[in-house]
């Protein structure tokens, strides 16, 4: 086996290496000189200097797996190394201890008052009394979705003595209570949290999830602590709640523009900025490499790599007859996950028309766990280990078949069931992705953007007082599409809107007389 390195990695990992393969290193190998040699490699590892793009996938005659050390990979193809028939791997936990160390240093410097008093020892003063500060012990932490890094966070806090609560939609609850973790609703964490830990992704369901209105839940005395992605706090909001006391502190690690400009955090003192440093340490780029070097190992001794992050290895005539379907079972997931009141428990996949014909039909079912589940874990889920997600969190995958299509070539059923709810959405491709049905009612929608879902009582007046209550609020319908059981019964509204509506909105809609419920979508 031969393999290149392309980028600068840990000396350890490529010793590792060598003990299997033929290593090459060239950390400087421009994209020229890639494209004229990867076809003589097995594998290659990358960071995030060297890019992988289609062309020079499509070069790569002999390569099997593709190592990226670190957890982004943006810089590669994952399309192209699927259809290629090419592994990708990364290093996921790598990072997990190094993000969890940094989280509690924001905790401890917040608490303690740090960083203003060593600015304030090296201006020659001595404010000791300025710099009063509380402990940890006996305080509560809620964390904000529980992967790999939360996780590490709560095991951490237990050794200061802390509390911990959590919010996090697909985590079990015998998990949490095997951890010491209390699960519960976002505003009970927000209410009653002394410091606040967020790791969740950034997605246009968390994006500003963290602004004025849970500010306004937080104690006065109160810290919050980023260290997940820019964007999830509303850094307008947090200035204007630490200008006003509202909150007792904040740090960040990360920011909505990288690096800030000019940003009115700058002028506070009551919050603690690192550069979004939280995954550097010699410890977490030794690991990468070593982690990496170890899935190449793997495949090369004829195993089966962990951190496999594209799908399944599978013919290329099979792929081109399901990939048309990948992004619809995807939308479908996410579609779902959104709608359904509660935390998911079962998710059935029913296959129709010609697809249920196909054998093998892994891979769509992996893509639609994968879209109910990416939008709530800071960890990216793939279709590769959404299957394990969906297990580890609780949800149960069954999947089915039929031959009745209802006039289309294939249709593609996906129910999620809650403890209190069963939510379903149907669709097909036609050009494009298409949701067809929603709980049973015909609607005919494509799934993106902005979207919004009313159940409601089918009687006059109901679809105009939702429509003037988006109007009042000046929030445009793009389209609108409704279905009814009968007439006067039960029915539904699926809106596609010009601009995300707001979660107040939601919730004067869900006041109306006669509307069931109301939930927005972001797709």
């Amino acid at each position: 086996m031969k393999v290149l390195i392309a980028d600068a990695i840990n000396e350890k990992g490529i010793e590792n290496l060598k003990e299997v393969a033929e290593v090459v290193v060239d950390t400087s190998i421009t994209p020229e000189e890639l494209a004229n040699t990867i076809h003589e490699y097995n594998g290659i590892i990358v960071r995030s200097r060297t890019k992988l793009t289609a062309d020079l996938i499509e070069k790569a005659d002999n390569l099997q797996i593709i190592a990226r050390a670190g957890v982004g990979v943006d810089n590669i193809d994952l399309n192209a190394a699927t259809e290629k028939g090419i592994m990708v791997v990364n290093s996921p936990e790598s990072t997990s201890v190094t993000v969890a160390e940094h989280t509690m240093g924001l905790i401890l410097s917040m608490a303690r008052k740090i960083s203003i008093a060593d600015k304030s020892v090296k201006e020659g003063k001595w404010e000791k009394k300025k710099f009063m500060g509380v402990e940890l012990r006996n305080k509560t932490l809620g964390v904000i979705g529980m992967g790999r890094i939360g996780s590490q966070v709560v095991n951490r806090c237990k050794a200061f003595g802390m509390d911990a609560m959590a919010y996090d939609p697909y985590l079990p609850e015998e998990v949490a209570m095997q951890m010491g973790v209390d699960l519960t609703d976002l505003n009970t964490v927000l209410k009653n949290s002394d410091f606040i830990t967020i790791h969740v992704p950034l997605t246009p369901e968390t994006k500003h999830s963290i602004s004025k209105e849970q500010f306004e839940l937080m104690k006065d005395t109160a810290f919050i602590v980023n260290c997940a992605r820019g964007g999830v706090i509303d850094e307008d909001a947090l200035y204007d709640a630490l200008l006003n006391n509202e909150i007792g502190g904040a740090a960040l690690d990360v920011y909505e523009e990288e690096p800030p400009k000019d940003s009115k955090l700058f002028e506070l003192d009551n919050i603690v900025l690192t550069p979004h440093i939280a995954a550097s340490t010699k410890e977490a780029q030794r690991d990468a490499a070593i982690i990496v070097a170890d899935e190449i190992i793997d495949l090369a001794k004829g195993n089966t790599p962990k951190n496999v992050l594209n799908m399944p290895r599978i013919d290329r005539t099979t792929y081109q007859e399901l990939s048309p379907y990948m992004e619809l079972c995807e939308k479908l997931g996410c579609f779902i996950s959104q709608g359904v009141n509660g935390k998911i428990k079962e998710i059935e996949i029913i296959y129709s028309g010609e697809l249920a014909e196909i054998d093998n039909l892994e891979i769509l079912t992996r893509t639609v766990i994968q879209g109910a589940v990416n939008p709530y874990l800071s960890s990216p889920v793939n279709a590769v280990n959404a299957a394990l997600v969906a297990k580890d969190r609780g949800i149960s995958i069954t999947e089915g078949r039929k031959n009745n299509a209802k006039g289309y070539e294939s249709l593609i059923k996906v129910i999620a069931k809650s403890k209190d709810d069963v939510f379903s959405a149907e669709g097909t491709q036609l050009h494009e992705a298409r949701i067809l049905k929603v709980n049973d009612y015909w609607v005919d929608v494509i799934p993106e953007g902005h979207m919004f879902i009313a159940k409601y009582e089918d009687i006059p007046g109901s679809i105009g007082k939702i429509g003037t209550k988006l109007g009042e609020h000046n929030v445009n319908i793009g389209i609108m599409q409704v279905g009814r059981d009968e007439k006067g019964g039960k029915a539904i509204m699926v809106l596609t809107l010009d601009k995300e509506i707001p979660k107040e909105v939601i919730k004067e809609i869900q006041a109306l007389d006669n509307v069931y419920e109301a939930n927005g979508l972001e797709l």
